[in-house]
């Protein structure tokens, strides 16, 4: 099972406070702990979102805005993408995560579409 691995913005990561060394060094370790299972298959952090566009959609409207966008708890300050046998061993590998930031965080789960999933008859 293929899945992303979201890890949520916080009011530090939107503010563009990099994270400390040995977050850094533990994050990198636990990294080098996936591929050695041969579960990570990409990952990245983002920049805050006040760098970034979003484009929304109104038919054949287009209309671009400017980050920063609202609702911090909402955005994504970076991610994963896995290749596990189950959500049950994603949630034990995310368990092993270091926290991704200097104080409270989320990680989400979300399992990816594969072409088995649509009915194409």
């Amino acid at each position: 099972m293929r899945l992303m691995v979201l890890v949520k913005a916080t009011a530090e990561s939107e503010a563009g406070i990099m994270p400390s060394r040995e977050l850094l060094e533990a994050m990198g370790k636990f990294n080098q702990d996936l591929l050695a299972a041969a579960i990570l298959l990409a990952g990245d952090g983002l920049h805050p979102s006040s760098r970034g566009k979003r484009i929304a959609f109104d038919g054949q409207e287009r209309t671009v805005m400017d980050g920063p966008f609202s609702r911090t708890k909402e955005l994504v300050a970076g991610y994963w993408i896995w290749q596990v046998k189950d959500m049950v061993e994603a949630v034990e590998w995310v368990k092993r995560c270091p926290n991704p930031m200097p104080g409270p965080s989320e990680i989400e789960i979300r399992p990816l579409y594969e072409l088995s999933d649509f009915a194409l008859t």
